[in-house]
């Protein structure tokens, strides 16, 4: 089992995008370059920024999560979005119990939207109920298979409960669809020998 610091770690990871630090020896890009590349992938497809996130660099990586993870927390209902907006608030103030409710009240309302499930998942794992936290990052990826956030959280779930071929295959199943995700290398590294039989 993994210390306290691995639950406040897997919280910060599924609900905070990573900043990605810019890449040594790349050129600093221009306020204007910057707005157009924003723009470049406010206009693309789901599809097609997945396709970009496979061949990215870091910090083309990092505008593409955001985009996507931007696209996820959209539901298209404004009431569905007040309950995230209101479960993430509650959420950000640790009183998990009133973030699992706002979050179970999207789930009612809406139970196609995965990004309400994550949220909930993340609530149950905060709230140390690790059994709900899995079942909800399960119907995560029911409904979005690409869902990277969920992968990790569910690797490290399964990587604190000592079941480390599912978490292996977790880390991997999200590395290859966002190569520069955060944790995933990392988790694959500490499996390594364990799962492969490989030194670290």
């Amino acid at each position: 089992m993994y210390a306290p610091f691995r639950f406040a770690f897997v919280v910060l990871l599924m609900t905070t995008a990573p900043s990605y630090a810019q890449e040594e020896g790349a050129a600093v890009e221009t306020p204007e370059a910057e707005v157009e590349a924003e723009k470049q992938l406010s206009d693309e497809t789901v599809d097609g920024l997945f396709e970009r996130l496979r061949a990215a660099d870091t910090r083309e990586a990092g505008r593409i999560e955001a985009e996507i993870e931007e696209r996820w927390s959209k539901s298209g209902s404004d009431s569905a979005d007040l309950l995230l907006l209101r479960g993430r608030k509650a959420l950000e103030g640790r009183d998990f119990k009133k973030a699992i409710a706002h979050f179970s009240r999207l789930i009612a309302f809406r139970p196609d939207f995965a990004e309400g499930w994550n949220a909930r998942a993340t609530a149950h794992f905060a709230n140390r109920d690790l059994g709900r936290s899995l079942a909800d990052l399960y119907e995560v990826l029911r409904l979005e298979p690409r869902h990277f956030g969920a992968m990790i959280g569910m690797a490290l779930i399964m990587e604190g409960l000592d079941r480390e071929s599912e978490a292996h295959a977790a880390y991997k199943a999200a590395k290859e669809i966002h190569p520069n995700v955060e944790g995933a290398e990392d988790g694959l590294e500490r499996l390594r020998k364990s799962v492969l039989g490989e030194p670290i």
